[in-house]
C-alpha cells in the first residue's frame, strides 16, 4: 500500500501541516500574548520541560508552529523557527553559531543588508568574515583553504542578490563537512520550490519569508531551517532571548501564501524567462543575468541544482547610472520599489538603493556595476511586461 504522507512540494505547500484540532478549514489565528494552564501542576511540569504546552507567545505560539511545521517538511528539514524578518534570521544564526573571537566564510555577493551585518555589524562582536567572490568558482581545495581553527560556518546566496551568480551547493557542503562545520544557504530567491538546499549537503537554510513565500507583498518575516539541533539552539539561544519573534498574524498570512507558493512560481519562472531572452536580444541592453541562459556562467550548475530558474533577472543597459534611472522612472506598469518576490513586477536600481551600504569598490568586486537593474519578474501577462520594459528603455 502507498503512503499517504504527501511528497511533492506543490502537496506539501498545501497540505504540510498536521491536522487541525478545530473544524476549521482555515488555519485560526491565535493572537494571545499568553495561554492559561489548567492547573499548577501542569504549569510546573511545562516550566520543567517534562511536558509541552504554550507559555508565552515570545516562546511559542500555535499559529506560528504550524507555519514553521510546514517550512520544515517543505524544506524537507528536520526542523524550523519562525522569526520578525529575513535579517532577523541571518543575524539569530550569525550570533547563535559564532562567538567573539570566531570567524565564518561568506560569498561577496549578497543581499546589501546581510552584507553590511557581515561586514561592519557583527566585526563590532568580535566575529569576522572571509568573503568569497562567487564568480571565482573556487575548487574544493582552494575553497577548503580559506577555512582555520576560527571558523564556524559557511554561509552562501545561490541565485544571490542582485547578480543572479549561482554557487554549486554540493561543493560548498563536502568543504564544511570535511572541516564538521555547517553550511548556511540563503535560499529566497530559489524558495524550496526550486531549490532544496538540505538535499544537496546543507545544514541550515535561512529566508526572507516576506518574499516569494508570502507572496503578496503584506508581511515581514523570517524563517531558518535546518538540522532540529542547529535549529534549537537558534531557537533557544538567540531568538527566546532576545525576541525577534513572528507575529502570529503574519505566520498566517504565510500560511495563506504557501498554498499558492509552486503556481506562482512557475508563471515566475515562465515570465522572467521570456524576459530574459527578450532583454538578451535588445541592443539598448549590454548584458542580461539570468541563470537560465545558456550564456550565464552559472547555467550549468544552476540546471543540477534548480528545478526552475526563478523570477529574478538583472541586466545592464547602455550608458551610465543616469541611463538606469531613466529607464526606471519610464515605467508605467512595473513598480519602482525594493524588496522582491511580489505579483507584481517590481524594478530598482541596486547601486543606489538595496546595495547603497556597499562601496563602490566592494560592489565592483561583487559584480554590481553601477548601471545595474533588478526585475523581480511578477505574475502579470508577459506581454504586457514586456510592452513596458520596451517602452522604458526607449528612453535612452
Amino acid at each position: 500500500m502507498k503512503s499517504t504522507i504527501p511528497r511533492a512540494v506543490e502537496t506539501l505547500v498545501v497540505h504540510g501541516c498536521s491536522p487541525l484540532d478545530t473544524p476549521d478549514v482555515a488555519p485560526p489565528i491565535h493572537m494571545s500574548s499568553t495561554f492559561r494552564f489548567p492547573d499548577a501542576d501542569t504549569a510546573t511540569r511545562v516550566f520543567e520541560g517534562s511536558e509541552s504546552g504554550y507559555v508565552y507567545s515570545r516562546i511559542g505560539n500555535p499559529t506560528v508552529d504550524l507555519f514553521q511545521e510546514k517550512m520544515a517538511r517543505i524544506e524537507g528539514a528536520e526542523a524550523s523557527v519562525a522569526v520578525g524578518s529575513g535579517m532577523a534570521a541571518v543575524s539569530s544564526m550569525a550570533l547563535t553559531l559564532s562567538k567573539p573571537g570566531d570567524s565564518f566564510i561568506s560569498c561577496t555577493t549578497l543581499y546589501g543588508g546581510t552584507f553590511a551585518l557581515f561586514k561592519t555589524h557583527l566585526p563590532s562582536f568580535g566575529i569576522h568574515s572571509r568573503f568569497v567572490q562567487p564568480l571565482a568558482q573556487l575548487t574544493k581545495k582552494q575553497l577548503g583553504a580559506l577555512v582555520d581553527h576560527t571558523t564556524r560556518f559557511m554561509f552562501l546566496e545561490t541565485p544571490a542578490n542582485p547578480t543572479l551568480a549561482i554557487l554549486d551547493i554540493s561543493l560548498w557542503a563536502e568543504v564544511a563537512g570535511d572541516h564538521g562545520i555547517p553550511l548556511v544557504v540563503d535560499n529566497t530567491f530559489a524558495t524550496p520550490y526550486l531549490q532544496q538546499p538540505i538535499s544537496l549537503g546543507a545544514n541550515l537554510v535561512v529566508h526572507s519569508a516576506t518574499k516569494y513565500l508570502g507572496g503578496h507583498a503584506d508581511l515581514i518575516g523570517g524563517v531558518i531551517v535546518g538540522d532540529a539541533s542547529l535549529v534549537n539552539r537558534i531557537h533557544t539561544e538567540h531568538v527566546h532571548h532576545f525576541g525577534p519573534i513572528m507575529n502570529p498574524f503574519n505566520a498566517w498570512l504565510l500560511l495563506r501564501g504557501l498554498k499558492t507558493l509552486a503556481v506562482r512560481m512557475q508563471r515566475h519562472c515562465a515570465n522572467a524567462e521570456a524576459i530574459a531572452r527578450y532583454l538578451e536580444r535588445h541592443p539598448k541592453v549590454v548584458r542580461v543575468y539570468y541563470p537560465g541562459l545558456s550564456s550565464h556562467p552559472g547555467h550549468t550548475v544552476a540546471k543540477r541544482q534548480m528545478a526552475g530558474f526563478g523570477g529574478m533577472i538583472s541586466f545592464e543597459v547602455k550608458g551610465d547610472v543616469a541611463s538606469g534611472k531613466r529607464v526606471m522612472d519610464s515605467v508605467r506598469l512595473c513598480t519602482l520599489a525594493v524588496s522582491l518576490g511580489d505579483c507584481d513586477t517590481l524594478i530598482q536600481h541596486p547601486a543606489s538603493m538595496t546595495h547603497a551600504t556597499y562601496s563602490r569598490s566592494d560592489r565592483m568586486r561583487a559584480g554590481i556595476s553601477d548601471g545595474l537593474i533588478r526585475l523581480s519578474v511578477g505574475i502579470e501577462h508577459v506581454d504586457d511586461i514586456i510592452e513596458d520594459i520596451d517602452q522604458a528603455l526607449a528612453s535612452v
